[in-house]
């Protein structure tokens, strides 16, 4: 039991402990803030801003939104160079408490390295639990912000946009045969690492004092201390969007140089911006227009400390084609077809193989499970693309690898038994790689290997450049496209699709809107150990935190 200040922020203490808060009167707090700032940054109005965002950050509401992301995230079991995680509702309570702005000290980053695609490591800064909390915290009144001014045609590391997007984006500036015939394929050296904090501190609108101690906490590789003085440290919450608010502003400057759309002058050259965070493309009508850009480009990024690549910057002809956040972009007879790129295909099946050449001694069922994974969230990846020739392409590898392996298993074997061992028939198919194994009701099941060219492949819409979720004129927009999104996740599922639209897309408990973000949990209304059964009026739909909270109180 930990004493806490009220849910809204500013009353005096009350015992509660973490499976007590009222998620629903908590985020209702914080989200009415977030949209008061947004309105006052549309407004102009930046005196307000920084009186909302000050309310917000030092809101009890606030910091109880900030634990309950940093310890829910994938990240929540990576410690920082303090080791330690709020892993129990006694620390995460305690936690609440300690967010605050007086006497806060922010501790140095842990180095870790992951590798590339390319094979390069790329360098990462894990922040201590706290540290997360507190940038998680001052995001909440930073986004708001940032969402109101951001380009139109950015897409990543924002609410609701997607990579999808802007392959979307890329088919609808170059499909037409009027249009744009020429590609800046622009590339940013090191942007996270070399951005100038003097152009941070001048420029985001947040907390000075906060946000100059994050990007000067430095970092600890092999137990000695750097400092760090440029960049925004890869890891940390608030960077993706430190990074995107300093790239804002590309697009304004390219209209004012080329026209507004629909102009005479957009008309005539064609340049387009398609940006997601430091990777982006250009378009424009000649080579020689878009050598102008790329001199605009270069005087843009000088002043935040950035550089284009010399090496990897190029202008292209889109018959040439190429390479964009994991696709071939590229006109074949004046059609343009966005395919996964080879390299991004190279990668996964390297990947596949490497599952399947450390599971030698590997049980069949548990092989299919950690290969489904992968292939399902690869698959899912390039659905919206011309992907259905390499999808079969895939399978046939990811076959002759698993036929090799059933092989080494039994080198005595013939390969008619090593056949009806491994593979079984399912319709028309006679060589599905599965097995029927007995589950925990003691039923016989069939788990399988996923087939990637099954996947049907979808068109993508495009989001809306304006939209933006802190903004109430997009609500019904927002609610049309997430009930869209929720349709093709839970495809196949159709008692959870159904009890998702019976609850009009909200956790019962919180009221909070379920995603595929948040993920949910099923709940049985009346327990099975009191007689409740699984008909569909006995079942609900909730997010995870609610479903433990919901039982934490029933065993009180």
């Amino acid at each position: 039991m930990t004493t806490m200040k009220s849910v809204v922020g500013a009353a005096s203490g009350c015992e509660v402990d973490w499976h007590s808060l009222d998620w629903a009167q908590i985020h209702q707090t914080v989200k009415k803030l977030q949209m008061r700032i947004a309105k006052a940054t549309r407004e102009g109005r930046y005196g307000r801003v920084k009186a909302l965002q000050w309310i917000l950050t030092h809101s009890f509401s606030g910091r109880a939104i900030a634990v309950k992301r940093v310890t829910e995230n994938q990240g929540k079991k990576t410690p920082g160079v303090d080791k330690v995680v709020w892993d129990t509702p006694e620390l995460k309570a305690e936690a609440v408490m300690s967010l605050k702005k007086r006497g806060y000290q922010p501790q140095p980053l842990r180095r870790v390295f992951i590798p590339k695609a390319n094979g390069k490591m790329r360098p990462l800064g894990i922040p201590t639990m706290k540290d997360r909390a507190m940038q998680a915290l001052y995001l909440q009144a930073l986004e708001p912000v940032s969402e109101t001014k951001a380009d139109p045609n950015s897409y990543g590391f924002r609410p609701m946009r997607a990579s999808r997007d802007a392959a979307e984006h890329c088919f609808k500036a170059l499909a037409r045969k009027n249009s744009a015939q020429w590609v800046l394929d622009a590339d940013i050296s090191g942007c996270f690492d070399n951005i100038n904090h003097d152009w941070l501190l001048n420029n985001i609108p947040m907390d000075k004092v906060m946000l100059q101690k994050w990007l000067k906490s430095g970092f600890i590789w092999k137990g000695q201390l750097f400092n760090t003085e440029a960049g925004t440290p890869q890891g940390g919450i608030i960077s993706p969007t430190l990074a995107n608010m300093t790239l804002d502003g590309m697009e304004e400057m390219l209209r004012k140089r080329y026209g507004a759309k629909w102009s005479k002058e957009a008309t005539k050259h064609k340049v387009n911006l398609i940006r997601y965070a430091d990777d982006f493309v250009i378009t424009g009508t000649t080579k020689e227009v878009l050598e102008e850009v790329r001199e605009l480009m270069v005087e843009f990024l000088k002043d935040r400390g950035l550089t284009l690549s010399e090496e990897k910057t190029k202008i292209v002809h889109i018959e040439e084609g190429f390479d964009f956040l994991g696709w071939n972009v590229r006109k074949y007879d004046g059609k343009l077809l966005i395919k996964p790129a080879k390299k991004n295909v190279q990668t996964f099946l390297r990947k596949v193989r490497g599952i399947i050449k450390e599971s030698k001694t590997v049980k069949q069922e548990n092989l299919v499970k950690m290969l489904n994974s992968v292939i399902r969230g690869w698959v899912n990846y390039h659905q919206n693309q011309v992907a259905k020739e390499t999808f079969s392409k895939v399978d046939n590898v990811i076959w002759k690898q698993l036929w090799q392996w059933a092989c080494r298993r039994h080198p005595n074997k013939s390969a008619a038994w090593v056949k009806s061992k491994y593979f079984i028939r399912e319709g028309l198919r006679n060589w599905v790689f599965g097995t029927a194994v007995e589950n925990d009701k003691g039923e016989k099941e069939t788990v399988k290997l996923v087939i990637a060219s099954d996947t049907p492949i979808k068109r993508h819409v495009k989001i809306k450049g304006a939209a933006n979720p802190y903004d109430p004129d997009f609500e019904m927009y927002f609610e049309n496209r997430l009930g869209l999104s929720m349709k093709e996740s839970l495809r196949g599922r159709n008692r959870l699709l159904y009890l998702w639209y019976s609850q009009d897309g909200m956790c019962l408990k919180c009221g909070e809107k379920i995603t595929k973000d948040t993920g949910w949990n099923l709940h049985h209304v009346l327990p099975k150990a009191q007689g409740g059964d699984d008909n569909m009026n006995n079942l609900e739909l909730l997010h995870p935190n609610c479903h433990r909270q919901h039982h934490s109180r029933e065993r009180k």
